[in-house]
């Protein structure tokens, strides 16, 4: 059974996925967080493709003695360097039903760092 913690983020998260929307031009930046990892990934919902996608656990950052904060800078950094080398520069911020805070505050940080504009 999914905890009353679970089923508010996942009413939470139908609430902003009704606003959200990414396109080929600006695509959606989606964030999962789990308890040791965060992954990132940008979305074309208009064909339901993956453009690219990042997490802590690649084997770059998965060697690293850090933070989970840190390490999810370094994957929004990450992710921001790889969507400018593929001609992206404007994406659209999905938190997924997570506050604005911690982990996810951060990854966005390191991605406006690697040069995403939302």
């Amino acid at each position: 059974m999914a905890t009353d913690k679970v089923l508010s983020r996942l009413k939470i998260k139908k609430r902003v996925r009704s606003k959200v929307f990414g396109s080929a031009e600006k695509p959606r930046l989606s964030v999962y967080r789990s308890n040791n990892d965060i992954y990132a990934q940008l979305i074309d919902d208009t064909t339901g493709k993956t453009l690219l996608s990042f997490s802590s656990r690649s084997k770059d950052l998965e060697k690293v003695k850090s933070t989970k904060s840190q390490k999810s800078f370094e994957v929004g950094k990450k992710v921001g360097a790889a969507a400018i080398a593929n001609g992206i520069s404007k994406v659209v911020f999905d938190r997924n039903g997570y506050l604005y805070h911690g982990r996810v505050k951060s990854l966005a940080d390191g991605a406006r760092e690697g040069g995403l504009i939302f």
